[in-house]
């Protein structure tokens, strides 16, 4: 790895898009890149997250944000995304340096090879001096195969990258301990735990998918991968440079300690649920002592259709999560075994297999810093009485 330093930097649509027109903020481009070009002179690898395509391509299909449907959405983006491109070049070439379009989906962040393969683009572009600006594709994705915000998929590119700052800028100018209108609302300055302030983190902007919500989802998946996020206004002049000098108020939430290996954060920070498992007492509790493998006698219940290599959520039976790991059989395979308990998987499956349904290295068991999700609602299959 490359002995420069990193940083992603995540710009949503309200600070690039006139929200009435629908038009670029061609002054806050300027200000952003002027400090890209300063940060890259510095040593600095930098990633670019920008929203922006669909809000600027709902003019060229005659849509307000408030009527676009998922498909208006999808044409959009279509639209804006080479406007976008065009502009970020134009700009960038002014101060010295090229631009590249990354586009990823949900998957290529949740599948390993294919996150190993988005990773070494990167790299490639870093070493050529060129800037990715990454995006989600919003032309093929959907409700159900989407991120929908660009503050987590920035703090998984923070994690892919190694960086040491994320810095997400916003509308205003950090987290406060209630929302920012109510009567003694505090600032808070600096975070370790984002736990502490989940409740008081909701709403949205009329243009963009992300709130303080998500920006505080994405600083503790950031946190655990070592690096510091600093959330902050995206103002006109030294957008960025004013926040890591900290000559601005921001919140800096500050990372963990030392990161988990790589694979262990991939395995730890998703940004999608593919399927979940219920364990039952006696291996909940045994997973809390020390890792170990879970095999399909441990299973209660499963939730999701799930394949082979997707990631599953563990939960005990009260419904806390306890770990996430990397499933060695389909949801079908995991039906069938358990239905035939007297049988081996071989005799099964037709051919010698592990007897794990999640094997002890591919298995990361939560710590209590990490945000946990909900135990899912809906279809539950049970696989013991």
């Amino acid at each position: 790895m490359s002995s420069r330093k990193r940083i992603v930097v995540k710009i949503g649509s309200s600070l690039l898009a006139h929200s009435s027109e629908l038009t670029l903020r061609y002054a806050f481009m300027h200000g952003l890149l002027s400090d890209i070009a300063r940060l890259k002179q510095d040593g600095y690898d930098v990633v670019l997250m920008s929203s922006g395509a669909v809000a600027l391509g709902l003019n060229a299909i005659g849509k307000a944000p408030g009527e676009a449907s998922l498909l208006d959405k999808q044409a959009a983006a279509a639209c804006g995304q080479p406007l976008l491109l065009h502009a970020y070049r134009q700009v960038a070439q002014e101060f010295g340096f090229d631009i590249a379009q990354v586009l990823v989906t949900i998957g290529d962040m949740e599948e390993r090879r294919r996150f190993i393969n988005t990773k070494n683009t990167i790299e490639r572009l870093f070493e050529q001096g060129v800037m990715p600006i990454v995006n989600e594709n919003d032309t093929v994705t959907t409700e159900e195969l989407r991120v929908g915000d660009n503050d987590r998929l920035a703090a998984k590119v923070a994690q892919m990258i190694q960086a040491e700052h994320l810095v997400l800028l916003t509308s205003i100018d950090g987290l406060y301990d209630r929302p920012p209108g109510e009567e003694g609302a505090r600032f808070i300055e600096t975070l370790h735990d984002v736990s502490d302030y989940l409740s008081a983190a909701a709403g949205t902007s009329a243009l963009g998918s992300g709130g303080m919500l998500t920006k505080l989802q994405a600083a503790n998946m950031a946190q655990h991968a070592g690096c510091n996020t600093l959330i902050g206004e995206g103002v006109i002049d030294r957008p960025i440079l004013s926040l890591l000098s900290g000559e601005r108020r921001h919140t800096l939430c500050v990372a963990h300690g030392t990161p988990a290996s790589a694979w262990k954060l991939w395995l730890t920070n998703r940004l999608q649920v593919a399927g979940s498992l219920i364990l039952n007492r006696a291996a909940a509790e045994r997973l809390a002592v020390m890792e170990g493998a879970v095999s399909h006698a441990d299973v209660v219940s499963i939730q999701g259709d799930f394949q082979k290599g997707d990631i599953l959520h563990l939960y005990d039976e009260k419904g806390d999560e306890i770990a996430r790991g990397l499933s060695n059989y389909s949801s079908d395979e995991v039906l069938l075994f358990a239905r035939h308990p007297e049988e081996t998987t071989a005799e099964l499956l037709g051919y010698s297999a592990i007897p794990d349904v999640i094997s002890a290295k591919n298995m990361v068991v939560l710590e209590e810093s990490h945000l946990s999700w909900d135990a899912p609602e809906g279809d539950i299959t049970r696989l013991a009485s």
